[in-house]
């Protein structure tokens, strides 16, 4: 933050920004006019933070460091609730009375508008049940309205640290908190700071994490030690990833709106990103079109008066920073930086008094300079309305050099960085598919589970493929993936399912780890059998017994023979001879069955997605993803169409005796659940069983008794096979001439007989050079666009579309 300003914290490895490059002032940090002490906010990644905790502790005393409480308050909804339990209110009331406050409650607090003020205003029916016949509903809003704003409950500060030079309880009130690392101190921050305690603020961030992650991971793969923060800060490949874009995963750089904006401005310099990073908030976004546009010559870089150049060269013009107004004031009005400082406090908190003060001290300090008035009155009011929302160009500058690191390791190794990445977003299931869709876009594989190639977190190879670690595994815990990593390291990698279970150590894993690896696919390279077998018991053999357990038998004995034989007096060299277990005569699981496990197991599809068999239908025909439907607004009017597999259905009857009926459809990218009522329910629960793979069309419009509120009304539903046999009529394959070779026409031919279905199948040959093109197909040989012949044509990059 505003410690980048220092140079002395920038010489002592404090910060590594260069303030003077940058111009980042010291006055931000610190000036004779600033009466509390500056502050200075720490990152840490996430793993360290615990240590410099520690640290602390160890250094100063355990009676000397402390966290800070936070009070929780009743907001307008919680406190419904709360008096509605203690009234005793049935639930079904309290929860509809609950439901009816809006998600987000912004009363006007300058006029004195209170939260329920705005929540009636928001909500007439929630309203008018403070007139309701049943005096425990009125009562419960009553109440509501009076301890709404009541502290709840307590928690701990999230970065907040407390350092005093004796015992805490000496100058506040001390607790102990659940789950906190240290004693807790009772007031707030700035309660905290009243009575004489420094509030020093120690943050977690993700982002550096990721980045030390990363660079390990490139050490472990390539054997490099990149020294991050040592990168030039001129490097070609990593500007080229923000101006396409691709800052999915980068610091502060990923949101959509952001991406686009990259794109137009295609940043060059390092000065580009501390701009986007200031300009990308509300109310310096609009400044954004006119900044990007001067960049690339398309308007004209004009100042003002001529000595602002100098602070606005870098913004092409533009005010974009706190900084440049504090420069600006000292150059053209001769303030000192204590009062630039003091200026830039009151435009940004808006303090009349203290502005009115200045400015004719401003415009007198100008005209001295021999700057024209008006043009000087008008400088100060375009800052006035500016400074409001200008932002600290020291955080600016520390944010988009983290974010330059992030994009520097994107560029440059790739996989090492997503699999940091996705390491550090594991237990989050939509960030994580996000990350695991940037890695199919960038095309990387991600890997499932394997007990020859796993770590214990996400990882990356030689050939550039991210793998799953074996603790994304459910229930494969710490010390079961310790001990498999431990004795892979010792003595090799496994080389059968045989040899696992001869050298595994079974007091670390159990039969559920053993189980969970076989469901997620983990022994797929080393067993060269189906997963379903380790599961089957052998129609031979009447005990019911899994080959898993027989295996885990086997392997049990085999170490305690093997140990005997080398304790033996006699010798033996540790040899045991024992007959292994026999491969169960039994099918293989359906491929949806497999495919379960695996989602089960880590979370996510890896192997194949049970939608595989309709990808075509799916690409060519929806263009609207179900996680889209998110947001309706964006889609409001429009007939749209999309596609999944039935995950869950719930049928059910409304309170008036009608059958309704709720499912969830889930696609490669998420899920969404859709709602049928009346006839709507009538005519669609024929398609409302689990794993049913569905086509949906619907259009997004008001609901019908609230206009204010938008649906997406379902307007058909067909099963996908349905489709895919009977609704695609042609399949067109096209082939330049000089591709066509005896080879391709073997292999497509089998793949067609392969693929027999209702789909006629045309294959159109051009000859660019000749202008000619020849159409050929066959009313015998008819497809069904199955996912062997579509893999096979993609595979080999052939073009086709579906009619």
């Amino acid at each position: 933050g505003s410690a980048a300003g220092s140079v002395v914290a920038y010489s002592l490895k404090i910060t590594n920004i260069d303030p003077l490059k940058y111009d980042l002032l010291f006055e931000r940090f610190l000036n004779p006019e600033r009466i509390s002490l500056p502050d200075v906010d720490v990152d840490f990644d996430e793993d360290g933070r615990a240590d410099v905790l520690r640290y602390c502790v160890q250094k100063y005393g355990q009676k000397r460091v402390a966290q800070i409480v936070t009070f929780g308050t009743m907001a307008p909804k919680m406190a419904i609730k709360d008096v509605a339990r203690v009234q005793k209110l049935a639930l079904s009331e309290s929860d509809r009375l609950s439901k009816l406050v809006p998600d987000k409650v912004t009363p006007d607090k300058k006029h004195g508008e209170t939260p329920f003020d705005f929540v009636y205003k928001e909500s007439p029916e929630l309203a008018a049940e403070r007139e309701s016949p049943n005096q425990l509903i009125r009562n419960t809003l009553k109440y509501a309205e009076k301890l709404e704003g009541s502290i709840r409950q307590t928690g701990v500060h999230a970065c907040g640290v407390i350092i005093g030079q004796d015992d805490l309880e000496k100058f506040a009130p001390m607790a102990i908190a659940k789950d906190a690392e240290l004693n807790v101190v009772e007031f707030e921050g700035k309660e905290v700071e009243s009575v004489g305690l420094i509030k020093m603020d120690f943050l977690g961030l993700r982002t550096l994490s990721i980045i030390k992650d990363a660079v390990e991971n490139v050490k472990a793969v390539h054997g490099v030690d990149v020294d991050i923060d040592g990168i030039s800060l001129d490097d070609a490949p990593t500007y080229e990833v923000f101006a396409r874009g691709d800052t999915t995963g980068l610091f502060q750089f990923e949101s959509p709106g952001m991406k686009k904006h990259l794109r137009n401005l295609k940043p060059n310099r390092f000065e580009d990103l501390i701009a986007m990073n200031a300009l990308y908030r509300p109310g310096p976004m609009e400044y954004i079109p006119n900044f990007i546009a001067r960049k690339h010559g398309q308007e004209p870089v004009t100042y003002e008066i001529a000595d602002m150049e100098e602070y606005l060269n870098d913004t092409y013009g533009i005010t974009v920073y706190q900084e440049q107004v504090m420069l600006l004031s000292q150059k053209l009005a001769g303030f000192t930086g204590g009062e630039a400082d003091t200026l830039r406090k009151a435009m940004g908190k808006k303090k009349r008094d203290v502005l009115d003060k200045m400015k004719p001290k401003f415009i007198e300090g100008c005209k001295q300079r021999g700057h024209d008035e008006k043009i000087c009155d008008k400088i100060w009011g375009d800052w006035e309305a500016f400074a409001s929302y200008a932002f600290n160009k020291s955080h600016s500058t520390c944010y988009a050099y983290v974010a330059y690191q992030t994009g520097y390791l994107k560029a440059h190794y790739p996989s090492e960085f997503m699999a940091a990445l996705l390491s550090r977003n594991l237990a989050d299931i939509k960030q994580l598919t996000l990350y695991m869709n940037e890695c199919k876009r960038m095309g990387i594989r991600v890997l499932g589970p394997d007990i020859n190639e796993s770590m214990r977190t996400f990882s990356s190879n030689k050939a550039g493929d991210v793998r799953f670690g074996l603790e994304a595994v459910k229930g494969v815990g710490e010390a079961a993936v310790e001990s498999i990593i431990a004795e892979r390291n010792a003595n090799g990698r496994f080389k059968d399912i045989y040899d696992l279970m001869e050298r595994v150590n079974f007091s670390a894993v159990n039969r559920k780890c053993f189980e969970n690896l076989a469901y997620a696919g983990g022994f797929d390279s080393i067993s060269g059998f189906h997963r379903g077998k380790f599961f089957g018991a052998d129609a031979r053999d009447n005990t019911g017994v899994t080959f898993i357990e027989q295996l885990m038998r086997y392997g049990q004995r085999f170490q305690a023979e093997k140990n005997n034989a080398q304790q033996s007096l006699f010798g033996g060299g540790g040899h045991v001879d024992i007959q292994r277990p026999v491969l169960p005569a039994c099918a293989d699981w359906s491929q949806l069955e497999t495919l379960a496990k695996e989602r089960e197991m880590i979370g996510h599809y890896l192997s194949a997605h049970p939608l595989d068999d309709y990808k075509i239908i799916i690409n060519h025909m929806c263009k609207t993803q179900l996680t889209e439907l998110e947001n309706l607004e964006a889609l409001k009017g429009q007939e749209i169409a999309v596609a999944g597999m039935v995950v869950s259905v719930q049928n059910l009857i409304t309170k008036t005796g009608k059958p309704w009926g709720k499912f969830v459809l889930e696609d490669y990218n998420g899920t969404h659940e859709f709602a049928l009522f009346s006839r709507d329910y009538e005519n669609f629960r024929k398609y409302l069983f689990s794993d049913y793979f569905l086509f949906v069309r619907g259009r997004v419009q008001p609901k019908p008794y609230n206009d204010k509120e938008l649906e997406f009304k379902i307007i058909s539903m067909v099963q996908l096979s349905e489709m895919r046999d009977t609704m695609i009529k042609e399949m067109n394959v096209l082939l330049p001439v000089e591709d066509v070779t005896p080879t391709l026409v073997r292999e497509l031919t089998e793949k067609v007989k392969e693929a027999k279905g209702e789909t006629l199948f045309r294959i159109s040959v051009i000859d660019r050079e000749a202008h000619v093109s020849l159409s050929l197909f066959s009313k015998s040989h008819k497809v069904s666009l199955t996912q062997s012949l579509v893999s096979y044509l993609d595979d080999n990059e052939i073009k086709y579309s579906i009619a």
